[in-house]
């Protein structure tokens, strides 16, 4: 398995109803691109946010220490 970034542009409605789109990078864990976007896809499911996964690239990170 490999590690990916995937960016995401998140649209967030504020107190004053105004729309703030947000790009957000995560860290995924995965075996390819498309599993990597398959499970930022999972991650957002349930947030009920409206979210765009705009890229997803191969990083060249080995290890992640704890």
């Amino acid at each position: 398995m490999k590690y990916y970034i995937a960016k995401v542009k998140v649209i967030m409605t504020d107190d004053k109803g105004r729309q703030k789109k947000n790009i957000e990078q995560y860290c995924v864990h995965a075996v390819s691109v498309t599993d990597a976007e398959t499970k930022v896809h999972a991650e957002f499911a349930n947030d009920g946010l409206e979210f765009e996964v705009t890229s997803v690239i191969e990083t060249k990170i080995i290890k992640v220490i704890d």
